[in-house]
């Protein structure tokens, strides 16, 4: 056992906060980076534990235990939330202080932001221009693959409602919702929380861009972002209800 390993924890050393607090490296001298950096840090490590809880979901589908889905689901909800009102305080930004240290951020772009890929792919993300943007930015990285390997969200609750006997429609009628409609209706909340904080972003960008700039990346900006809002994690799940009003789609 080395020295370190005797050294009492403290919460200082367990939580590595001088490593943690060393690694924000503004560029330019202007004031507002650090907190550009922080809330893009702050963000990457709620990713990380989004990813850690929607594989804990997974688990939990697979081994037909719904119960625990929807209480990991209830957790990811809270997480989502929390990613996107971090988002107030880059709303603070003017442009004209983001502008004097752009051009510092060179070819960077949140489209690279892996985890955030891996979170998209894990949640069920298939679509045609989803799998363009993945491979526009070079090989697709290990974690992505993985997620693109593994069954959708949708397709893992819609195995264990057939696990159960149970058609999809069944959840809604009957004076008792089952634990099933919870987690379907949790399952929505979370692509409602995750539509939000795409709204929110595209608004951000709008704001401190200006709805025609060019993102760092290359993208199209607000554009870019404003065409990923009607993305669908559960199809089915919202198609649903629009059977209760006498029409299929």
């Amino acid at each position: 056992m080395s020295d370190a390993d005797k050294s009492p924890v403290t919460y200082g050393s367990y939580l590595a906060l001088e490593q943690i607090l060393a690694l924000q490296h503004p560029r330019s001298d202007h004031p507002d980076e650090l907190l550009f950096i922080v809330v893009h840090q702050a963000s990457e490590l709620w990713f990380k534990e989004i990813l850690h809880e929607l594989d804990l979901l997974i688990d939990s589908f697979q081994r037909h235990e719904p119960e625990f889905a929807l209480f990991r689901m209830g957790r990811i909800n809270a997480l989502m939330r929390i990613v996107s009102a971090q988002l107030a305080a880059l709303e603070t930004l003017p442009p004209q202080h983001f502008a004097e240290f752009r051009t510092h951020l060179g070819t960077s772009s949140g489209s690279q932001s892996v985890q955030f890929r891996a979170i998209e792919a894990a949640s069920g993300l298939r679509e045609p221009h989803f799998m363009q943007v993945l491979q526009e930015h070079g090989e697709i990285p290990d974690v992505v693959k993985r997620a693109l390997a593994r069954p959708t969200l949708q397709d893992l609750y819609m195995d264990l409602l057939r696990a159960q006997g149970v058609e999809l429609e069944a959840l809604y009628v009957g004076e008792r919702p089952t634990t099933m409609f919870f987690l379907a209706e949790a399952l929505l909340e979370y692509e409602q929380e995750f539509g939000l904080w795409r709204f929110r972003h595209v608004q951000l960008v709008e704001r401190v861009l200006g709805p025609l700039t060019a993102g760092s990346g290359g993208t199209l900006g607000a554009k870019y972002l404003a065409r990923t809002i009607d993305q669908k994690f559960f199809p089915a799940l919202w198609a649903v209800r629009a059977k209760f009003y006498g029409t299929s789609r």
